[in-house]
């Protein structure tokens, strides 16, 4: 373990600069009395030679010399020592006090008075090698905590920024203030195929800020990858970082979920500066969210439900997303950036390049040379197909086509697994039981490359049945600009009224040496609908209603619908070799 020094070591090479040669000898005899190599110039030019050639540690400066004063070669030795701190003591016997003054100016560190004294010389090379050690040990030190900050950053990347998705598709600006930003950006696809993109920004910034991001990551990307809604993430993002972060540290957020059908985006704004829904061709602002609830982490057990945006997008529309350290942002003046500026930005870009390209010209032109203050941070989130993971053909090992295989059915081997739930009323208002669902099948049955699929057919079962079946809500209210908005609005308006009716989730798995099924079966309380006629409905791509039941019939080998329509059985049919 290497060691701190703490006290003063006496020797060294000393440079005397001096065009006097009595005042030389003199200065001479009295240094090497304190141990020290002595060397000498004439002028400030042999001085500024010495010094690269030779690296004393201690330099003793006349003022007026000829070819080259003390002050000239002051400043470039100062230059030429960069970080390294090397004491010069200004020989004078001046006592004008600009010309004292203007020593101090050009580096000098302090100054010794003609005719010399032992005792103060001694005194004063003391007090600089006491400097020159402490500012040593102060570079050691903040090498130290670079190469900690370093590591550390490493481990940052690949734990919270490595995992991230669609980054060849998403564009960021993102500009730490220090070594580590206390901005995050987190991007995740759901099983459904949504895509969910958040960012926050954390009190300060710079190690301490970023403290909170690993667990903030850990739930996001878990909880993402199991299904779970975008408001029970946020919860439980919540309720850890509260339990977790010290009073007065909070994470503001924004955060996006793009439904892989590209034809609506759920968003919500907790803390943070309004963030922008952007038409392509016109870059008209289709939507600006303000901040509507409080950000993570300040309170326990925040219910998110309520504040979330539903807005209907087109293909080609931009989400833009930001921190306050982009409208906070200071010119040498200390005029912020604005709102208005940001806007500006966006509605004069290109519709063939990305937002961000403008914004970034427009912040550089504005901030030029003033330092940066707090971590800077914009997403742009552009709503086209390949944003999101591309949608292939089924798994190889599912069997959609053909006769159904007789063998997969035989009751030669009748093992199985067999469970239901059933929610009754009001318990329908907070229940999301496809995570529960998925997790309980991997953990009985495997079938882990199984997990998308059968997410989304349990899935667009279940939300049939508790819009359809139970709330009775019509797709027809999708229809229209605000069509998501008033559809989202009016479902949680009845799912707040709701009391009574009831779901039920039956599920049978079978498994055999070469594949195996599952017959799932989704029943609801409902009056049913015309099933028969599904297919004419969807016929037309603009109407909204049962496309999740034609996207479950291309993943099963089999979807009925028994009379009056309040219950389906799809059976999920794989083989293990083909």
């Amino acid at each position: 373990m290497s060691m701190i020094s703490t006290q003063p070591q006496h020797g060294g090479i000393a440079l005397i600069v001096e065009d006097e040669v009595t005042n030389r000898m003199i200065l001479k005899a009295l240094l090497k009395k304190r141990g020290y190599h002595v060397i000498e110039a004439e002028n400030g030019a042999e001085a500024i030679q010495l010094f690269q050639q030779q690296s004393p540690n201690i330099i003793f400066m006349d003022v007026m010399m000829p070819v080259m004063d003390g002050y000239e070669a002051t400043t470039e030795i100062k230059r030429l020592a960069g970080d390294e701190f090397i004491p010069i003591i200004f020989l004078t016997a001046m006592s004008d006090e600009k010309a004292l003054a203007r020593c101090v100016e050009v580096g000098g560190d302090d100054f010794l008075s003609k005719p010399y004294s032992f005792t103060v010389l001694s005194a004063k090379v003391k007090a600089m090698e006491r400097i020159r050690i402490l500012h040593q040990d102060t570079r050691m030190l903040y090498s130290r905590m670079q190469r900690d900050e370093e590591i550390a950053e490493q481990v940052f990347s690949g734990a919270v920024i490595a995992g991230n998705v669609g980054l060849d598709r998403i564009h960021s600006l993102l500009k730490p203030a220090s070594v580590f930003s206390g901005d995050l950006m987190l991007t995740a696809y759901a099983p459904s195929q949504d895509m969910h993109v958040l960012l926050g920004d954390f009190t300060g910034h710079g190690l301490a800020a970023a403290l909170g991001a690993l667990p903030t990551s850990e739930v996001f990307r878990s909880m993402t990858g199991k299904g779970f809604a975008p408001q029970q993430i946020l919860s439980a993002i919540n309720n850890k970082l509260y339990n977790l972060l010290p009073t007065g540290m909070f994470l503001a957020t924004q955060f996006v979920k793009v439904d892989h059908q590209l034809d609506h985006i759920s968003i919500i704004n907790c803390g943070m500066p309004d963030c922008f829904l952007v038409e392509n061709e016109s870059m008209h602002i289709k939507h600006q969210i303000v901040s509507k609830s409080l950000p993570l982490g300040i309170a326990p057990d925040i219910d998110f439900k309520d504040d979330f945006h539903h807005l209907r997008v087109k293909q080609g529309d931009r989400v833009i997303l930001a921190t306050d350290g982009v409208t906070e942002a200071r010119n040498s003046k200390g005029e912020l950036f604005g709102q208005e500026r940001f806007i500006q930005a966006i509605i004069k870009s290109d519709s063939n390049t990305y937002i961000l390209d403008k914004l970034a010209r427009d912040l550089e032109a504005f901030c030029q040379d003033a330092p940066q203050d707090d971590d800077i941070s914009v997403v742009e989130v552009p709503l086209f197909p390949d944003l999101l993971p591309g949608r292939e053909s089924p798994s190889p090992h599912i069997v959609t086509g053909g006769d159904m295989p007789h063998k997969l059915f035989s009751h030669e081997q009748p093992d199985c697994i067999e469970f239901q739930l059933i929610f009754y009323g009001s318990q329908l208002r907070q229940a999301d039981p496809v995570p529960i669902l998925i997790n309980y099948i991997q953990e009985t049955a495997g079938l882990h490359e199984h997990r998308r699929p059968l997410f989304t057919i349990l899935t667009e079962l279940y939300i049939n049945a508790l819009d359809h079946g139970v709330l009775q809500m019509d797709s027809k209210l999708k229809q229209g600009e605000e069509g998501f908005t008033n559809y989202f609005q009016q479902r949680e308006q009845r799912l707040e009224a709701l009391t009574e009716g009831k779901i039920r989730i039956a599920l049978r798995i079978h498994r055999n040496t070469d594949g195996g099924y599952i017959v799932i079966t989704m029943e609801d309380s409902g009056h049913g609908f015309d099933y028969a006629s599904l297919s004419q409905e969807v016929a037309n791509e603009t109407i909204y209603s049962g496309r999740g039941i034609l996207l479950v019939k291309s993943l099963v080998k089999q979807l009925q619908f028994f009379a009056p329509g309040n219950k389906a059985e799809a059976i999920y049919v794989w083989e293990d070799n083909l």
